[in-house]
């Protein structure tokens, strides 16, 4: 343990996936120091449709948020 979720839009590839997760577990490996076996990785594909109601949930109304997002979520469906 720990085990970081990284949820984004879809359309990046397994390649750019691979390495945000790679690239964040190093992250917190430097930051907390726990051991490189104990950190698990998942990546969540979202349409801008879908994501509204999981930024709702997980991030809007998330007391336990850490660092907010700056940006309107239903921008993501103008595009």
């Amino acid at each position: 343990m720990p085990h970081i979720t990284i949820k984004m839009l879809k359309g990046r590839t397994q390649e750019q996936k691979e390495l945000a997760s790679e690239m964040v577990a190093n992250a917190l490996y430097e930051a907390i120091g726990c051991s490189q076996s104990h950190i698990s990785v998942s990546v969540e594909d979202y349409t801008p449709e879908e994501w509204q109601e999981v930024y709702a949930n997980e991030v809007e109304n998330n007391p336990k948020i850490i660092k907010n997002a700056n940006y309107n979520p239903k921008d993501l469906l103008k595009k």
